[in-house]
């Protein structure tokens, strides 16, 4: 994979003096002169208006939409759960799986519904998943009575906020116009792009992330580390990002002013105190999210190449059917790519990304067997960001993502869609 600049190239103003004000736009663009460099900050109301290249990505992120509400159409009709039914399923039938079921009883019911708990046999395990998305749809629930409904709102809502913050980074990072478009695209029809349609986390937990990321680039701390909880609550990969987050902050840190923003850095650890306060109080465990993902999803500390060997196993020794044989091959393929993207940022001294994304590896190549680590490759946008990088210099790596992964997301979304995601 290309390199990928530290800091976008500024082309020199031609007059070594600002330009006078237009009367035209008073106080909305004032020049900030740096190093006979003019950057142009934007205030007042036009900040807030959609640029033209942010209304091509909203268009972008509009028809990839509507791509999944197609297929989630047809899928109802052609893979129906009986083979001789006459009768589709409800349409929003195929966005209600999964993972799916475990948020909406927790935003419905609480995590211990009348006294319930890991105690009983038979338990769902509910306790594994962090309270962020199931407060928020319990929140959009008051609004919109239909609780898919609100769990879908959330994350189209959260998905153009994501893109937006994705293509901010990527023009940070890229110099070249087109950028920003071809790493949202890139991400857009990734193969486990379905995940950001449907009532999951990873559209809720990248619209925080990414403005984090943005946040701690221009060293707004408060905002940064504020974002950074919230995701947190939203998803335990909130911690890996405010290590990130706490690297870049000391390898930018030049002054004492700079160390007053210290404190802020505690703040994502916050979520994770309080939900383990919670847990405590109801069960006894302070851990009790941890030992319920070990229950239900095998995430047991294993060494890595334990991991493997046992993911290995599963995809190519007949030991699964089919169904299962092929997600354990994905989730192999997903671990081969992060593990090339770690190599890629270290090279290129990314420190900040190297740790984000070694810390999310760590934590799924360190179960019995890998789960979920396609949906994971969902968050590492250094990956979207160094694929364009490519794809710029190679005009020919667009043509071969765009042919390889279109079937792939297909084949991903029918299957999750269908109730087939585990086999």
């Amino acid at each position: 994979m290309p390199a990928m600049p530290s800091e976008v190239r500024e082309r020199p103003h031609a007059s070594p003096h600002p330009p006078a004000r237009s009367r035209r736009l008073p106080r909305l663009l004032e020049p900030a002169q740096r190093t006979g460099r003019v950057r142009w900050k934007v205030r007042g109301p036009a900040a807030w208006r959609p640029s033209p290249a942010d209304r091509d990505i909203l268009w972008l992120y509009l028809l990839t939409r509507i791509a999944i509400w197609i297929t989630a159409y047809c899928a109802r009709f052609l893979f129906p759960s009986d083979p001789v039914a006459h009768d589709p399923t409800p349409p929003l039938a195929p966005f209600q799986h999964w993972d799916w079921d475990h948020f909406l009883n927790v935003a419905r019911d609480g995590y211990f519904p009348g006294g319930a708990g890991p105690w009983q046999p038979g338990w769902d395990n509910r306790e594994a998943f962090f309270p962020g998305f199931p407060l928020v749809l319990r929140a959009v629930h008051f609004i919109v009575p239909d609780w898919t409904s609100a769990g879908l709102l959330i994350s189209l809502v959260s998905g153009a906020v994501a893109v937006l913050a994705l293509a901010r980074i990527t023009r940070h990072h890229l110099p070249d116009a087109e950028a920003g478009r071809r790493t949202v695209l890139f991400f857009l029809l990734s193969p486990c792009a379905v995940f950001l349609a449907v009532g999951y986390t990873e559209a809720l937990f990248l619209a925080l992330a990414l403005p984090a990321w943005l946040a701690a680039q221009r060293r707004n701390w408060p905002l940064a580390m504020t974002l950074t909880a919230a995701a947190t609550a939203v998803r335990v990969s909130g911690l890996f990002l405010a290590a990130a987050l706490v690297t870049h902050f000391l390898l930018t840190a030049r002054s004492i002013r700079d160390l007053r923003s210290l404190p802020w850095l505690a703040l994502p650890a916050l979520p994770l105190a309080l939900f383990s306060w919670y847990l405590h109080a109801h069960t006894g465990d302070w851990m009790a999210w941890k030992h319920a993902q070990e229950r239900g999803w095998f995430r047991t500390f294993h060494a890595p190449w334990e991991a493997w060997a046992n993911t290995w196993h599963n995809a190519f020794d007949h030991a699964q059917s089919t169904g299962y044989a092929f997600m354990f091959q994905a989730e192999l393929a997903a671990m081969v790519t992060g593990l090339v993207l770690l190599i890629v940022l270290a090279r290129k001294r990314r420190w900040p990304e190297t740790v984000y994304v070694a810390l999310s590896l760590c934590a799924l190549g360190t179960s019995y067997w890998y789960t979920s680590v396609p949906r994971a490759a969902l968050l590492w946008w250094p990956l979207w960001i160094a694929l364009a990088a490519w794809s710029l210099r190679s005009p020919r790596i667009k043509t071969a993502y765009l042919c390889l992964v279109t079937p792939l997301s297909t084949v991903f979304a029918l299957t999750f869609l269908t109730g087939r995601w585990t086999g």
